[in-house]
């Protein structure tokens, strides 16, 4: 049996107790999406220019060489594709990424502290090839550094 069908037939109860033993607790999405700074709005949007929006941004993004963006030119598996960002822009407080044609297409977003060195990486997922954009907040302007990959596996529901 596998383990969608055996959830999928274990009463809830079952269930709730093997989530407890694995240390995942049942509210632990609802309070994740509650949490401070969670921005649903951001995560909802559908395009670049949206989610620039949602993230604060009052006019277009500026496309910015101080933004050193690394992402494979072919991912060989959509749904592990690794990224990253170095802003060498003074004062950067905020990093995202957005995935043009993903249905959600903000990926991640990281605050980034005062003080702190404004280099992340990470894991996302992509459906098909697409534009990857590295977004960097610095004061009330945005920055963004652009790179297409080809996805050969499907990530997304692919």
């Amino acid at each position: 049996m596998e383990r969608r069908d055996f959830l999928a037939s274990a009463p809830s109860a079952t269930v709730l107790a093997l989530a407890a033993a694995a240390g995942v607790s049942p509210a632990f999405a609802q309070t994740t999406q509650n949490a401070p700074g969670w921005n649903k709005a951001a995560f909802d949007t559908k395009s670049f220019a949206d989610a620039a929006k949602a993230l604060g941004a009052t006019s277009a993004p500026v496309e910015s060489k101080d933004l050193v963006l690394q992402a494979p030119e072919i991912a060989e598996n959509g749904s592990v594709v690794r990224v990253g960002l170095q802003s060498n822009l003074p004062n950067t407080t905020q990093i995202a990424f957005i995935v043009e044609k993903n249905p959600s297409a903000l990926a991640a977003m990281f605050d980034i502290p005062a003080g702190t060195d404004a280099n992340v990486s990470t894991n996302i997922k992509m459906g098909q090839s697409s534009n990857v954009y590295a977004l960097a907040k610095v004061g009330d302007k945005f920055f963004y550094a652009v790179k297409e990959v080809k996805v050969t596996l499907g990530g997304c529901g692919g």
